[in-house]
């Protein structure tokens, strides 16, 4: 069995994935030092999840269909993208915090869980086809998104902002900071929205536009690290994460710039996304109850390091964040 010792996200986000084919050190050079601190990650594709129990309560909401059928199809990513889901030893089996809650929730209604690995920018269409039940992927729950799919809310939405360990970016904490650099992120994505509108602020209060006047755009992590590598990016923002654990696994080359939540200027939740008329996210925020109550919620967050981004309790389409037009 593979395991990877890293430093626990907890403490590099109060302070402040790497993939093959980047040219990041290896894990295990940081292994004795983040050893000490007490996280260890496996990456083999045999993981030993942490499991959780029947919930009578949320199997009696399944809806027919899905209780007949035994099987909880669920999309995740796996774009390297560590820890939240990223490809096992085996380079095919999806791993990580997301596929973790996965299970749980299956556990909890007492189904069978099928994972369906899905590029991040597929999975609308991939409940809109109705080829999956649920997509545990890292989204953000907003109102345009309630419009048509259904939210059942289990951590906080937290970014980074990753930069090289010997660049000129010392911190950026807000829209000032941004001006001028050539910034990158992922399309589609939330945290775009949060990076137009500070270039936009900046633009309105005299300040430089970013680079070029628009950001580069990465669908993968790794391409954005090898960028950032040869300097040919400033800075990149995504899931914090994901980019606290590369900054841990290499130090040498990478450092956390800043943090902020995914909701800025608001409060953003990640949540598991339902197709709407479905009615499937009444279970599945009874399932998360579940496992949140039986402590196996937690016991799953502080495995991955993610504990600062637990949430008091799950809910069923929580206040999202606000259309931009």
């Amino acid at each position: 069995m593979t395991a990877l010792a890293v430093v626990p996200l907890l403490a590099l986000a109060a302070c402040a994935g790497a993939q093959a084919g980047t040219d990041v050190a290896a894990p295990e050079d940081d292994a004795a030092k983040a050893k000490a601190v007490g996280l260890q990650i496996s990456t083999s594709p045999e993981q030993d999840r942490v499991r959780s129990t029947e919930s009578p309560d949320a199997i009696a909401l399944l809806p027919a269909a899905i209780a007949e059928r035994g099987v909880l199809k669920v999309a995740t990513s796996a774009s390297g993208s560590a820890p939240l889901t990223f490809l096992a030893d085996d380079e095919k089996t999806p791993i990580g915090n997301e596929t973790d809650i996965a299970q749980l929730v299956a556990d909890a209604l007492g189904l069978e869980l099928r994972l369906e690995v899905r590029a991040w920018a597929d999975w609308p269409l991939a409940l809109q086809s109705q080829d999956v039940d649920a997509v545990i992927s890292n989204v953000t729950v907003t109102e345009e998104r309630k419009e048509l799919y259904d939210f059942s809310s289990y951590r906080n939405d937290q970014l980074g902002w990753i930069v090289g360990a010997e660049g000129d970016v010392e911190a950026i904490t807000e829209p000032a900071d941004i001006a001028g650099l050539k910034v990158a992120v992922g399309s589609g994505t939330n945290q775009e929205k949060i990076l137009l509108a500070w270039n936009e602020e900046n633009i309105a209060n005299g300040l430089e536009p970013i680079k070029d006047g628009e950001p580069d755009y990465f669908d993968n992590l790794a391409d954005a690290l090898l960028a950032l590598q040869s300097g040919r990016l400033d800075a990149y923002v995504g899931p914090n994460a994901s980019l606290a654990f590369t900054a841990a696994s290499s130090p040498q080359d990478f450092r956390i710039a800043g943090t902020l939540n995914g909701g800025w200027p608001l409060t953003a939740q990640i949540a598991v996304a339902t197709l709407k008329g479905a009615d499937l996210a009444p279970a599945v925020t009874a399932a998360l109850a579940h496992v949140f109550d039986d402590g196996t919620y937690l016991e799953v967050l502080q495995r991955w390091g993610l504990e600062g981004e637990a949430i008091d309790k799950p809910e069923t389409n929580p206040p999202g964040l606000p259309k931009t037009s």
